[in-house]
């Protein structure tokens, strides 16, 4: 049985969306953020790092969504219902499931601030040519960019990205996305994730 750790308002509904996907039998352990919107110290039994997303899966425990993601279609999706398998949709989908990461955590948000409408307007782009991330049917490349754009949508303060409001939309009236948030409680981003 796998067990999804699970923060409120986190990076998790991704693991959520992934799972309900597939789809996979799976538990939920929920966590709720301290006041100081950081994760509980009871995540530390589960994971060194003490936060989340952490996905059990008969002893092995795995951090960070990326990964996981990975894992999930690796081990779970023999079909490849969530990976493309045009060799150019394979290369758009590893680009768009790091830059997430990139976007996401691994950039000083100082840096990034000053960039942000680079980033925009880059994502922009792809999805004016593109209805989704990586070729013409949901991907994990979907599911690990759906915290970038929901953060970057919620930040505002960046006009005309009818595309990225477009691919948003779709997501969120999908139905694996509506049973994710059943599932995971609603998304709202913390400030200190937005980007």
């Amino acid at each position: 049985m796998l067990t999804l750790h699970h923060l409120n308002q986190s990076r998790s509904h991704r693991v959520i969306w992934a799972l309900e996907e597939l789809p996979l039998p799976y538990e939920i352990v929920h966590y709720q953020r301290e006041k100081t919107m950081l994760a509980p110290e009871s995540l530390k039994k589960v994971h060194p790092l003490g936060k989340s997303q952490v996905l059990e899966d008969n002893g092995l425990i795995l951090a960070e969504s990326g990964a996981i993601l990975e894992y999930l279609q690796e081990t779970y999706d023999p079909g490849s219902r969530l990976k493309p398998l045009d060799p150019a949709d394979k290369m758009q989908y590893r680009f768009w499931l790091h830059y997430a990461e990139a976007l996401g955590q691994g950039v000083q948000k100082a840096y990034l601030n000053r960039q942000i409408e680079t980033h925009a307007r880059f994502i922009e782009s792809h999805l004016s040519q593109n209805s989704l991330f990586a070729g013409e049917s949901l991907s994990m490349a979907d599911i690990q960019m759906s915290f970038p754009i929901f953060a970057l949508l919620a930040r505002g303060g960046i006009d005309n990205l009818p595309h990225t409001q477009a691919w948003k939309e779709k997501v969120e009236s999908s139905p694996g996305w509506q049973r994710t948030l059943e599932q995971g409680g609603p998304l709202s981003i913390p400030v200190e994730d937005k980007v």
